[in-house]
């Protein structure tokens, strides 16, 4: 019994309907073309797809060289970087050795090798510049 409630009349689709019949008369067919027109129409498509495709691909050269030129321009950017840290490492060890040059003990060593000799204490005088 419970397949004979699968086929109750709830169940099933109404029967389509009958197409309308139009209100609109139908356009008459175009007239035919001749071979020669159908040809034109057809080179001339052929002829917007040649152009549109040349178009895409010189577009896309362009993009192509577009990234071509970034990458060589940050190729010479890592370049003048890595350049420019080898010149601040360069500064830093020049300032070091002008830093040890002046520095007071090997100053004081050549001194004593030009026979300089430190003056003593009480020997040191001062003089008063001021205007009376």
């Amino acid at each position: 019994m419970a397949t004979a409630d699968w086929f109750a009349a709830t169940a099933v689709a109404e029967p389509a309907r009958a197409p309308r019949s139009r209100t609109h008369p139908r356009p008459e067919a175009a007239p035919t073309r001749s071979p020669r027109a159908r040809a034109r129409t057809s080179n001339r498509r052929i002829t917007g797809g040649i152009v549109w495709m040349a178009a895409l691909a010189i577009l896309l050269a362009g993009v192509v060289a577009l990234n071509v030129a970034v990458l060589r321009t940050n190729m010479a950017v890592d370049r003048l970087d890595r350049q420019q840290a080898d010149l601040q490492a360069q500064n830093a060890a020049l300032a070091s050795q002008v830093s040890a040059a002046s520095a007071a003990p090997r100053i004081e060593s050549a001194a004593h090798k030009l026979g300089l000799v430190q003056a003593p204490a009480a020997d040191t005088s001062y003089l008063d510049l001021g205007r009376p």
